[in-house]
C-alpha cells in the first residue's frame, strides 16, 4: 500500500501533463470550451499542491499542542479545492460570455480534440488511483481529488462533445454556451467538496456501518451482566474516535474492571479499524452512572 503523499504526488505530475495538452488544445482551435477545460486543469494542480501539504502535516504525529494528532487538515484541504473550483467557474464564464457575444470559427479541430481526449484519458486513470488510495488510507484529501478529476473527465467529454456539434451544426455560439455548461458543472462540484469539508470539521459521526460494528460489540455486554450508554463517535480525517459509558456490578475488582475495559477496547477496534477508543467505566447499580448531563443521551 502507496503513502497518501505517493497517490497526491501522481496527481501532481497528472495535472501538470494534462493542463500542457489542454492548453494546446485550446491554443490550435480556438475554442472557448476547451479554454474553459484548461483553467479547471489550472485548479486541479493547485488543488493537488493543496493536498500535498496538508497530506504531509496531517502525518505528524500528536503533540502537546495536538493532542489528537493533525487529521483534520485534510477538511481544510478539501474546503480550499472547493473554494478555487468557484474562483475557477468565475474565469470560465468571464472568458465566455465575450466568445457567446462575438463568436468566433474553430481551427484545426481534429488535432485540438485528440490533444483533449488524451487530457481525459490521464485523468481519468489518475481519478480511479486516487480513489483506489483513498479507501486504502481513509484519506477525505484523497478522495476530494479524485472525485474532482473525475468530474473533469466529465467535464472534457462534454467539452469535445460540443466542439463536435459546432463543427456539425456551424453553430458557433454553442462553444460559448458549452463552457458556461462546464461552469455550471464545475460550481456543482465546489459546493459538493465545501459541504463534505464543513460536515466533517463539525465532528460528523462515524458512518452507519461502523457504528452498527460498535454497538454489536457493545450488546455482548449485557449477555455478560454488564451495559453500556452514552455512545459517542467522530470521525477526524482518516482516524476515528469512539467514547462509550460502560457499567459492571459494583462488586467488580479494579483488575477484572480494567480488563473488562482492555476487551472491548481491543474488540471495537478490531472491527472497525483507524478508530481510537475511550471507555469509561461506571457501577451497574448507582442510578448516577445513568445521568449524562453534558451529552443528554439516554440509555441505549
Amino acid at each position: 500500500m502507496h503513502s497518501p503523499k505517493f497517490y497526491a504526488a501522481v496527481s501532481i505530475a497528472t495535472s501538470l501533463a494534462t493542463i500542457a495538452l489542454k492548453a494546446g488544445a485550446y491554443w490550435v482551435t480556438g475554442s472557448a470550451g476547451l479554454l474553459s477545460d484548461a483553467m479547471e486543469s489550472v485548479v486541479n494542480v493547485v488543488a493537488a499542491l493543496v493536498a500535498f501539504a496538508a497530506l504531509h502535516y496531517a502525518e505528524g504525529k500528536p503533540d502537546r499542542e495536538h493532542n489528537f494528532g493533525h487529521e483534520k487538515v485534510q477538511y481544510v484541504s478539501s474546503g480550499i479545492e472547493g473554494a478555487l473550483i468557484f474562483v475557477a467557474a468565475g474565469a470560465i464564464v468571464w472568458t465566455a460570455i465575450p466568445r457567446l457575444i462575438q463568436p468566433q470559427p474553430l481551427q484545426q479541430v481534429g488535432l485540438g480534440l485528440a490533444l483533449a481526449l488524451a487530457a481525459a484519458i490521464a485523468n481519468g486513470a489518475c481519478a480511479m488511483f486516487l480513489l483506489k488510495g483513498a479507501r486504502e488510507n481513509r484519506s477525505i484529501t484523497l478522495e476530494a481529488d479524485g472525485k474532482h478529476l473525475l468530474s473533469d473527465v466529465w467535464t472534457t467529454v462534454g467539452v469535445l462533445v460540443g466542439v463536435v456539434l459546432v463543427q456539425l451544426t456551424g453553430w458557433l455560439r454553442l462553444d460559448a454556451l458549452v463552457a458556461l455548461a462546464v461552469a455550471a458543472n464545475v460550481l456543482w462540484t465546489g459546493w459538493q467538496l465545501m459541504v463534505r469539508s464543513f460536515d466533517g470539521l463539525m465532528d460528523h459521526a462515524l458512518p452507519a456501518e461502523d457504528l452498527e460494528k460498535i454497538r454489536s460489540v457493545l450488546e455482548k455486554l449485557r449477555a455478560q451482566g454488564c451495559d453500556f450508554h452514552a455512545l459517542r463517535t467522530r470521525q477526524s480525517g482518516s482516524q476515528g474516535f469512539v467514547d462509550v459509558h460502560v457499567l459492571v456490578p459494583g462488586a467488580t475488582s479494579v483488575q477484572m474492571g480494567h480488563d473488562l475495559v482492555e476487551r472491548v477496547e481491543a474488540e471495537i477496534a478490531g472491527a472497525v479499524p483507524h478508530v481510537q477508543v475511550l471507555v469509561h467505566l461506571e457501577p451497574l447499580e448507582d442510578p448516577r452512572s445513568w445521568d449524562d448531563p453534558e451529552t443528554g443521551h439516554p440509555r441505549e
